[in-house]
């Protein structure tokens, strides 16, 4: 979705492997500045489920750059979380996409990644795909909990689980993990100190997904970038502290 704003810089900004949905209170308070875009990444969220799809980092960046040329975004500001991070990082450095900044939220990027819950659905992807209904939503939502830090109600909780139930989104959900290869990082991996655009990084202190340690790592690896830790959040940060969010895109932005 877009928000308009008014003749502001440009603000763009792309989804986890969640949905779009994570940015619904940070892209509207964006938007009192930027003009601001959000999409779902290929296989997520509102976008085209279907079996037998690629929806691997590997031909996410692709779709970025294509669309990047669509929206005609030369240098935009990019704001990024999760697989977001990883897709803006291989469009950048293997497509030739330049951006103004970066404001990366606990990026999928430096090897480890993947839960013990990914590598079981990675060997069997078929038998989670076709469980009971009642089973895949109990699941689901354990999952999702799993990356926030605070008490997380039902009615919060529920924009979440929507894109991955019934007969599309369920199947859609096991065939995103099932996709997960580390070699999509490990090609870009060598070149991050190659980034040609300033890096800002925020991780939650509490991120049980992928370790703030993860994030001082990366931060190592591109001369002039900032990690800042974000107290009392988890890996969605969105939800844990969307204020950090903001302050920190209107500081770095500006």
């Amino acid at each position: 979705m877009t928000f308009s704003a008014k003749a502001r810089p440009w603000c763009w900004s792309t989804a986890p492997p969640f949905s779009s949905y994570v940015w619904h209170a940070i892209g509207r308070e964006l938007a009192r500045d930027f003009q601001v875009h959000v999409f779902d990444l290929l296989g997520y969220g509102q976008s085209t489920m279907r079996g037998g799809q690629d929806v691997s980092l590997g031909v996410q960046n692709r779709v970025l750059a294509a669309l990047l040329g669509h929206w005609g975004l030369a240098r935009p500001k990019v704001l990024a979380h999760d697989f977001g991070g990883a897709t803006v990082l291989r469009a950048h450095l293997l497509n030739g996409c330049d951006y103004e900044k970066l404001l990366l939220i606990d990026p999928v990027a430096i090897r480890p990644w993947g839960s013990p819950f990914v590598q079981h659905v990675l060997a069997h992807e078929t038998a989670f795909a076709g469980m009971p209904a009642y089973i895949h939503d109990a699941l689901l939502a354990a999952y999702i909990r799993g990356a926030i830090h605070r008490p997380f109600s039902d009615t919060e909780l529920d924009p979440y689980l929507a894109p991955w139930r019934g007969p599309e989104g369920q199947p859609a959900f096991y065939r995103q993990i099932a996709q997960m290869d580390l070699r999509y990082t490990d090609e870009v991996e060598p070149r991050y100190g190659d980034l040609r655009c300033p890096l800002q990084l925020l991780w939650g202190e509490e991120d049980g997904w992928i370790p703030p340690a993860r994030g001082e790592t990366l931060q190592a690896m591109v001369p002039g970038s900032q990690l800042t830790l974000i107290p009392k959040a988890g890996h969605l940060m969105q939800e844990d502290a969307p204020e950090a969010i903001v302050a920190a895109a209107l500081r770095f932005f500006s």
